[in-house]
Parts: structure tokens; sequence; C-alpha cells
């Protein structure tokens, strides 16, 4: 297969050089410099997208429950025809007046007392904790605590959570809550929704309640006058004795049973003195027979034993002789027993003369007392009469406060089913979905101010980044030509494109892959290219320099040697960095005097040449503090041209923002190639840098953009054709 280099002109580059924005459409420049802080805008859109769905995972769940009311509606049944109804039914003004009435800070009051501070406790503790309130700080739980306390922070805080809106052109009044609770969204907003009802009724109902205000007054002042003739009646029955007893006043009822006790004296009297006659009438033999003896068990029995004792005797007299032991013993033993019943007799009627005796005088202080008692009770009657009026006047009032009483509850009625001119259309139910955030539109706006935010940040970025980033850029502020774009040799890992810097290679290992990359061959090739015609052909001495330190000078003078040696050029690389040299560390050229020997006399150019591949390097020696002034030396003249024996020289110097060596060596040279690193150099340093060159008489001859971000180089590569006519098709 043979290779044939060929110039298409239709063939789009792999990547092509990033051009300015266009001109003509701002849009379309603004896309571009977008596209050019793409990294950077795709970095931004991650990191606002990553905290917008953060925000959204943890961002409590708001709910809202909402009920509504109808106002303006007339009562049923009601005559409500008027001009002035019909027109304020549907007046948006109305509307308006109700919902500023409902969002009151009175209203919100009314709801409070109802009983909705519980609810607000346990909302504030469930939010100040993120759904966690047993966890709550003693800060939080203090916070919270004041919402019991201070109404008016009360009031504050709900006026932030309800919503009252209207529905249009109607009369419907929807109002809301919400809480991260949906229990209690559902129990706050029906806690206003009752509020305005009954305030609404409450005001319907202004003069009913007056009305009841009324009677209610007239109520408690008649309870105190029935209490107070109460007090003064039962002081006077109590002063008097005038007490009530279970069934009548208490003298009456003493004088009764004064009465039934001398009745049953009387009895007890009359019957001791019936029993007590019939005993004397009947003497001493007949005694024992009369029925208040006989009533004596022990008579009875005495005579029992005494009937049994004179049997016996009968008996054994037909037997015995009077004098017989036994006849004597029965006799002795009848004597005894009617000598006992005798006795007992006499006791008997004893006891009948003390009972009768006894009722006797029972009777006659019965008698003196029921005397005081008719007179206690004819006092009693007379104080009665006195307070008669009294005790009229007393149920009078109780008639009325009755009567009072029963029109307060009729009122009390009509007021509590009054519905007013407001009604309810429906509660708040618990909600079950949350109200916000909701994903869909909170996602969306999230990649809205993603891409807003990312876009800022890139067009801020391209506005306000000086840093060199295309040969336009170069050559507007330089005015001296681009003569390449080296390529990075190492492509950036993820951190590393969106921070737009590369990982850094040494010396060495840059050289090492340089000579196996196509791209950068290709670029060198190109800038030896420009070197070389701007020589003429001639030996050419060209000083290597930049702006600032690790800008790639090292790497483009020794690159350029390898492509100078490669076709057979003789070159020589010689470092003029005599304070911080690193040729000798970084190839492993060994120690010797160097270029710093040389320019002291201690040895001859010649003998400092090494040796490294193709080409030679006078390396700087040993670092040394006077570098600047070696350098304006005339042994420095005398070593510039004796290295004219070489087709191409490059001198390797320090960064002319740190040293005068550059300026001061590029009046004696043939031409000066400034380094620029892309995306680092700032085209203010390398505009000033080319300036202090030019102003020290060096001819800047270009300029060389060093670790371009690889892909945006133009190419023309070499193309493998199959056949002649291949080739002649492509022509």
């Amino acid at each position: 297969m043979s290779f044939l280099t060929v110039d298409l002109a239709d063939r789009t580059p792999v990547r092509a050089l990033a051009q300015e924005p266009a001109r003509g459409n701002p849009l379309a420049a603004s896309l571009a410099r977008i596209w050019h802080r793409r990294y950077l805008f795709a970095a931004v859109f991650a990191t606002i997208l990553g905290l917008v769905v953060t925000a959204l995972l943890m961002i409590q769940p708001q709910y809202v429950a909402s009920g509504s009311v109808i106002v303006a509606e007339a009562e049923p049944g009601a005559n409500n025809a008027s001009m002035a109804w019909i027109q304020k039914i549907g007046d948006p003004a109305d509307i308006e007046s109700q919902i500023l009435v409902i969002r009151s800070p009175r209203l919100l009051r009314l709801a409070i007392d109802e009983g909705l501070t519980t609810s607000v406790m346990a909302e504030c503790r469930y939010a100040a904790t993120s759904g966690h309130p047993d966890q709550i700080s003693a800060k939080k739980e203090a916070a919270c605590t004041k919402l019991t306390t201070d109404r008016n922070a009360l009031v504050e805080y709900l006026q932030k959570r309800y919503s009252v809106l209207s529905s249009g052109r109607s009369r419907i009044i929807t109002i809301g809550y919400k809480s991260p609770l949906p229990e209690t969204a559902q129990t706050m907003a029906n806690g206003l929704i009752n509020a305005f009802l009954d305030d609404q009724r409450e005001t319907q109902a202004s003069s009913r309640k007056a009305a009841a205000d009324w009677l209610h007054t007239e109520i408690s002042q008649l309870d105190a006058s029935i209490r107070a003739d109460d007090t003064r009646i039962q002081t006077f029955r109590r002063r008097k004795g005038l007490l009530k007893g279970s069934t009548a006043p208490i003298s009456a009822e003493r004088l009764t049973s004064i009465s039934q006790q001398l009745a049953a004296a009387e009895t007890a009297k009359a019957d001791a003195a019936a029993r007590l006659g019939e005993i004397e009438s009947k003497g001493a033999r007949g005694a024992d027979s009369a029925p208040a003896v006989l009533a004596s068990q022990t008579v009875v029995s005495l005579k029992q034993q005494l009937s049994g004792v004179s049997a016996q005797l009968a008996n054994q007299s037909t037997l015995l002789g009077a004098n017989h032991p036994v006849i004597r013993a029965l006799e002795t033993e009848q004597a005894s027993l009617r000598a006992r019943i005798e006795q007992e007799v006499g006791n008997v009627a004893k006891g009948l003369r003390k009972s009768y005796e006894a009722s006797n005088a029972l009777a006659k202080s019965l008698r003196a007392q029921l005397e005081t008692a008719k007179t206690e009770a004819a006092a009693a009657m007379d104080d009665e009469a006195s307070i008669e009026g009294m005790v009229r006047n007393a149920e009078i009032k109780r008639t009325r406060y009755a009567d009072l009483v029963k029109r307060a509850g009729e009122l009390e009625t009509e007021r509590r089913i009054l519905t007013g001119s407001t009604r309810l259309v429906s509660l708040a139910e618990v909600p079950q979905e949350p109200f916000s955030p909701k994903a869909v539109p909170f996602l969306a706006g999230g990649i809205v101010l993603a891409g807003v935010l990312a876009a800022a940040a890139a067009l801020l970025r391209d506005y306000t980044d000086r840093r060199v980033r295309n040969s336009a850029q170069l050559m507007a502020g330089t005015g001296a030509p681009v003569f390449a774009q080296l390529p990075s040799l190492e492509p950036a890992g993820l951190v590393g494109r969106f921070s737009e810097r590369q990982r850094e290679l040494d010396l060495a290992e840059a050289l090492a892959r340089a000579r196996v990359d196509p791209v950068m061959q290709n670029v060198l090739r190109n800038l030896h290219a420009h070197l070389v015609l701007a020589g003429a052909g001639k030996s050419r001495i060209i000083l290597v320099t930049s702006g600032k330190p690790r800008e790639g000078k090292s790497f483009t003078a020794f690159a350029l040697a390898g492509i100078g040696a490669a076709i057979g050029r003789r070159v020589l690389v010689v470092e003029c960095d005599l304070r911080r040299p690193n040729f000798e560390a970084s190839l492993g050229l060994g120690r010797g005097p160097g270029l710093g020997g040389v320019l002291r006399g201690e040895i001859d150019p010649a003998e400092a040449v090494v040796a490294a591949g193709r080409f030679d390097v006078i390396p700087a020696g040993t670092p040394t503090a006077d570098s600047t002034e070696l350098l304006m030396s005339d042994r420095m003249a005398e070593f510039l041209q004796w290295s004219r024996r070489y087709d191409l020289v490059l001198l390797d110097t320090p960064p002319t923002s740190l040293l005068m060596d550059a300026p001061m060596l590029a009046r004696h040279v043939d031409g000066v190639l400034c380094c620029a690193r892309y995306g680092r150099s700032q085209l203010s340093d390398t505009v000033e840098t080319v300036a202090n060159l030019r102003r020290a008489g060096g001819t800047v001859l270009g300029i060389a953009m060093t670790m371009v971000r690889p892909g945006t180089q133009s190419t023309y590569d070499v193309m493998p054709l199959a056949n002649p006519r291949t080739a002649a098709s492509a022509r």
C-alpha cells in the first residue's frame, strides 16, 4: 500500500481551531461562548441540579387542607329582594371585605380561643425538628412555647400559613391552611371556618343577643332580689321561732304533739284508776281474782301451786289425822302460799297506784305545756301573718324569674339556629397528597435554574478570563504571528477537564511521548519550518523564552532540536537559566562546568558540549546568582559567535517576568520565539513579555502556544490510497 499526501478542500478537520464568537448574531455569539466553556457549564449545571434534588429530598412536605363558605346568601324564606341586597350579591368589594375579615387578627384570635394552640404546638415542634419532635432542643422548644404565651406572635405565625381566596366572580371563599402535618392542616382550616361562621351568626343575631343580654341582666338582678327576700324571711323565722317542721310550722307540730301526749297520759291514768278500783272493791279475799291481779304471772303461778297443795291436803286429811306431820307441813305450805299471794296482790295494787300517780303528774305537766304551746302557736300565727306579704312578694318574683328564664332560653335558641347570610359549603378534609414540593414542577424549575446559572457562569467566566485560548488573542495583543499550537501530551482526567488543566509531565517523559505523537510531530515540523523561513536558510540563533515559569519553553526548545536534527541539521541547545538549571537532572546528562564555566573562562565552549542523541546540549552547570552579569559579559558574545558553526542554536532562557536575562540576550540573537501556555498564561503577561523583548532590541519572530487541548489543532493527515483511480477521484 502506498501513501500519498492529498489536499482535500472539503474535508472537515478532526477538531477545528477555536473560533472567535460570531459578531453578527448575539445569540450565536453567546452560545459559542457557552460551548467554549462547556465543561464549566456542565459542572455548574450538575452542581445546581444536585442541590435542587437534595433540596427536594430534604424539604418537608407541606399539606394544604381547605374548606369553603358562601357569602351574601339570603335567609331561607326571607324577603331580600331589595335593590341593595341584589347589588350586594356577588359584589367583588363585599367578597374582598369578607376576605379581610377572615384574615383579620380579631378573627384569628377567636379561632385560637376555640382550642387551636395544641395543634399549633405540635406543628411547631414537628417543623422545628424535621419530623422528630421527640428530639427537639431547648432553644427550639422555647421558641414554640412562646407561641402559647404571646398571642401576637401566634397570630403572626398563623397569618403566614392561612390562605383565603375567592373563586372568580362567585360568592365562594376558600379557606386553606398549610402544615407539614395533614391532620393539623385540617384542624386549623376548620377552626378558622367555624370561627368565621360563628362570628357571622353573632353579627346577624346582634339584636337578639342584646335582648338576651338584657334578660340575663334582669334575671340576675331578680335572682339576687329573691335570694335577699328569702334570707330576710328565714332570718325572721329563725328569730321568731317560726321554723318549718316536716309538715307544718314547728309551733303547730309541737302543739299537736303535746295534745297527743296529754291524751295518752289521761288514758293511762284512767286505766290505772279503774284497775286499782277493782282491786280495792273486792277486798282482801276477792282481790286475787281481779283482772289486774290475774294479769300477773307470778299470782297465777302461786294460785296454781296453792290449788295443788290444797288438793293434797284434802286427800291426806282423809287418811291422816290433823296432827300428822304431813298434814301440818301441807297446811304450813298452804298458809305460806296464801301469804305470798296476798303480798303479790299488794304489790300489784301498789304498782297500779304508782302508775296512776305518774300518769296524773304527767297529765298535769302536759296540760301546762299545752297551755304554753297554745300561747306560742297563737303568737306564731300572728308572726306568720306579719310576713305573709314578704312571702307573697317572693313568690311573685319567682314567677317572674321563671318567665324571664324561659324567654331568655327561647332567644338563645333563636340566636343559635340563625344561620345569617354566610353558609358552609364544605369543611376541610385530611389531605392525602402533599401540596408542596411537587416533584415534577420542582425539578423542572431546578433544571431551568441550573441552566440559567450555568450559562451565566460560563458567560461570566468567558468574559472575565484573559488567559490565552486562541491564536487570534495573541496576534491581536502582541502583533506577532502564532507559529504553532503544541498539543498537550496528557489527556485531562475528569477533574482536569472541569478545571481545564492537565497533569504536567517531566521534561524527559514529555519528550519521549512527543516523539511518538503524530499530531505533535506535525505541529513541530510546521514550527521548525517557520523558523527556517524566517532565517532564509542561514544559521540562526533563536532565543526561546516565556513570561512565566512552566509554560513549556524548555520542551519546545528540545522538541525543535529533535525535529531539526532529524532532517540533518546541526542543532545546539544551550541552557541559559543559570539560576535554576534543570537539563542535567531532567535528561540525565551528568554534571559539568556547563555554560557557567564557559562564561567564567574555566573551559572552552567545545568542552562544555554534551551529546544528546542527534543534537548537542550545553547545560547551565552549577547554579549561580550572577546570571545576568555573566550573560551580559563579552564572553557571552564570543560564545554566541562560536555557536554559529551550528545550523540552529536554541537558547533556553529564564522567564522574562522574573529576570532580565532574556531581554539582555534578545539583542544578540537572530530572533526570539516566545512560548505561551494554553489556558494558563495570561494574555497581559504575554503582551508585556513581547513588548519588553522588543524594547530591549530583540526581534520577536513569533509565538508558540504550548499544552493546547488535544483536538483543537487543524490537521492535514496522510491518507492511504487503495489504488491510483481512487487517488485521481480524490483530486
